[in-house]
């Protein structure tokens, strides 16, 4: 078996334990009450996972470990051509996955900033519910747009093959994870928040509270948010009733596949 068919292998058995341990922990030990979730938005957000894995595959073959290898091969990229340092040393491995997070958190916190990312964006933050299929529910066309981010940055750093491997475990882990519809118990909760975003911090980013949407951007580890000075440390009302999405994508046909896909490109409601 080659190194890619591992690598796939690897990271399609941790998805498919994630989310069957996430989805088991929310059943049986809900925060909140979602006991007439709609099935449209179930499909639509988990056909939309489907769609964004094999429309990412047919555009661009080439995976983001492929790439690292191939910079790795020609030399491409800083770590590349800093002799001094071993690019397969655990330290530049470290630092690399933390440079790719520190990434996403600032890809994130743009999408809210530019108007026609933020409509790319918004697919995501127009669900009604927030669950672990909240996590996979994203345009197929921000997917392309944070590939390609994601490849530039690999380019010009010369990050290894290895440390894409461990974030991308991480990140759709923690996707997963902190969209999913339970609670770390309060007594442990504020330690957790020092290291990770938890299901309870990335929920009030997606309040439809314009200020509380606007923070919180973290994907894995929360240091971002405290660094950068966007973290909310509290909702200003109750998690387990508080309203989630955006106003003007509340009706149920706002939830329908088709709707979500050209959601972007439709004229705004209001």
């Amino acid at each position: 078996m080659s190194f890619e068919l591992d690598e796939n292998f690897l990271r399609l058995l941790i998805f498919v334990v994630s989310i069957f341990l996430f989805i088991s922990i929310s059943y049986f030990f809900p925060f909140r009450n979602q006991k007439q979730v709609s099935k449209k938005r179930l499909f639509s957000n988990i056909s939309l996972g489907i769609i964004n894995t094999l429309f990412l595959k047919l555009l661009i073959p080439l995976s983001l470990v492929q790439f690292a290898g191939l910079c790795d091969e020609s030399g491409w990229g800083l770590f590349n051509n800093i002799s001094s340092i071993n690019s397969e040393g655990i330290l530049i491995i470290g630092l690399s996955v933390l440079l790719l997070d520190v990434l996403i958190y600032w890809q994130h916190r743009i999408t809210h900033i530019v108007p026609i990312l933020w409509r790319l964006h918004r697919v995501h933050h127009s669900d009604t519910e927030f669950d672990t299929t909240s996590g996979v529910r994203f345009h197929p066309v921000e997917i392309i747009i944070s590939y390609i981010l994601k490849a530039g940055f690999i380019f010009a750093m010369g990050l290894p093959a290895i440390s894409i491997i461990i974030f991308e475990i991480i990140l759709s882990t923690s996707s997963l994870f902190n969209h999913s519809n339970f609670s770390i118990p309060n007594r442990l909760e504020k330690y957790f928040r020092y290291f990770i975003v938890t299901p309870t911090m990335h929920r009030i980013h997606h309040s439809t509270i314009i200020k509380e949407t606007n923070s919180n951007y973290s994907f894995s580890l929360s240091i971002w948010d405290r660094i950068f000075l966007s973290y909310t440390g509290k909702a200003s009302s109750p998690q387990q009733t508080m309203k989630i999405g955006l106003d003007e994508f509340r009706g149920e046909k706002d939830q329908g596949l088709s709707k979500l896909i050209l959601q972007p490109f439709l004229k705004d409601k209001f």
